[in-house]
């Protein structure tokens, strides 16, 4: 069970990648949903190198999965993937709780495009991507014979 989750979210950190790649690249699809706003105005305005650079540590948060699986990175040592697990579930359910006022469950300000696809959307899955990591940094993953 703890493998299918795995692999769940390698899958999730691919996408989001690509995600992240399409925007660096120019693409505009969910570009309005995914900075939060005050006032009309974005919080943020990544360039393409920022949106890489996210894309990258996705990327590289599919691999610290994949090798906790013990999928792939015989040859990395094995705390890193360990460690590297407990940091992305860390991170991750520190986004779900968020700044109290633009992101997160608990945040303040809920009457922006952003704040809805939040709630309905990011928040819970930070909170899942926050729990799967938990669990596959919490128990050994058997290595497949």
């Amino acid at each position: 069970m703890i493998r299918i989750l795995g692999i769940v979210l390698a899958v999730i950190f691919a996408i989001l990648s690509f995600f992240h790649l399409y925007w660096a690249a120019g693409g505009r699809f969910g570009g309005s949903a995914v900075i939060p706003t005050a006032s009309g105005e974005r919080l943020l305005n990544p360039s393409p190198f920022w949106a890489i650079l996210v894309a990258a540590a996705l990327f590289a948060a599919m691999l610290v999965v994949l090798g906790r699986l013990k999928i792939w990175g015989a040859f990395v040592p094995s705390w890193i993937f360990y460690l590297g697990t407990w940091v992305i579930s860390l991170l991750f359910l520190l986004r779900t709780i968020g700044d109290f006022r633009y992101v997160g469950f608990f945040k303040s300000v809920t009457d922006t495009n952003f704040a809805r696809w939040d709630t309905i959307l990011f928040s819970p899955l930070c909170l899942f991507i926050g729990i799967v990591a938990f669990l596959i940094s919490y128990y050994e993953v058997q290595e497949r014979q």
